[in-house]
């Protein structure tokens, strides 16, 4: 079982007390921990200067009869799901697909939450990260760290689940998508969606001595610098204009990126 102070050692070495940074969580693979997961989040919240992490909700998401071309989905095949869709308010619980911590983050007494319909993030003490969002840049809270020299801390994952890197990915030039959420009174155009990351991890090998890791039990905590993290993505794409795209077949999204050609 991880140990309160085997969690707190294991933070602290990573020299993040005085950081921003944008957190990923997988519980399980720490295994049993003391106290549950409100220990690991007070804990990561002692253990730097402000956290953010992805509190996005795809059941709001409604996908129309037609829309713009090669836009990574295929119209008019999703009106089951559909009909099953919520309509976002500032209340709804992050999807679980990502994780269990974003929604107890989002809970959080001091927690504070963006209004972005699909791609909201939580925060703690990151007022001014958060406030940068608009629904044309979902994303630049990951920005609005960089600015502050912040991190992204990878707790038990990889980098399949790193969001940053969709980020960097549009400052490398690559094409994002539009997809369309409901609310309580409409359906709201966003733009700004990010493509696929099953082929994120390939990128691990040119971040070399810029990643922290320390390993607690089974798992392993990364911690990058964004600054560092942006530069490497940027840096491969401009290479190659494929990179860190998927293999499977049928990812609409990764196929719609062959399609475009990349800013140069």
């Amino acid at each position: 079982m991880a140990s309160y102070s085997d969690l707190k050692l294991g933070l602290t070495k990573l020299g993040l007390t005085d950081s921003l940074v944008i957190a990923h969580t997988s519980l399980r693979a720490f295994g049993p921990i003391e106290g549950g997961a409100e220990t690991m989040l007070q804990i990561l919240l002692a253990s730097v200067r402000g956290v953010i992490m992805p509190a996005f909700t795809y059941k709001t998401m409604i996908t129309p009869e037609v829309g713009p071309p090669n836009n990574g989905l295929t119209y008019g095949r999703e009106q089951d799901l559909n009909k099953m869709a919520e309509p976002f308010h500032p209340d709804i619980p992050a999807d679980p697909t990502i994780g269990f911590l974003p929604e107890l983050l989002r809970n959080h007494y001091l927690a504070k939450r963006t209004l972005h319909p699909i791609q909201s993030f939580a925060g703690v003490n990151a007022d001014s990260v958060l406030n940068s969002q608009t629904i044309y840049n979902p994303l630049a809270p990951i920005a609005a760290l960089a600015e502050q020299d912040g991190w992204v801390l990878l707790l038990g994952v990889d980098h399949t689940v790193n969001t940053s890197i969709h980020y960097a990915e549009k400052l490398a030039g690559r094409r994002q998508f539009v997809r369309w959420a409901l609310t309580r009174d409409r359906i709201v155009e966003c733009p700004g969606f990010p493509g696929d990351s099953a082929g994120f991890n390939s990128i691990a090998d040119d971040l070399g001595k810029a990643v922290r890791r320390v390993e607690i039990g089974d798992a392993i905590i990364q911690a990058i610098p964004l600054k560092e993290l942006f530069g490497a993505v940027i840096n491969r794409i401009k290479q190659d204009p494929q990179a860190l795209l998927c293999q499977l077949e049928d990812c609409k999204r990764c196929e719609a990126i062959r399609n475009t050609k990349t800013i140069q």
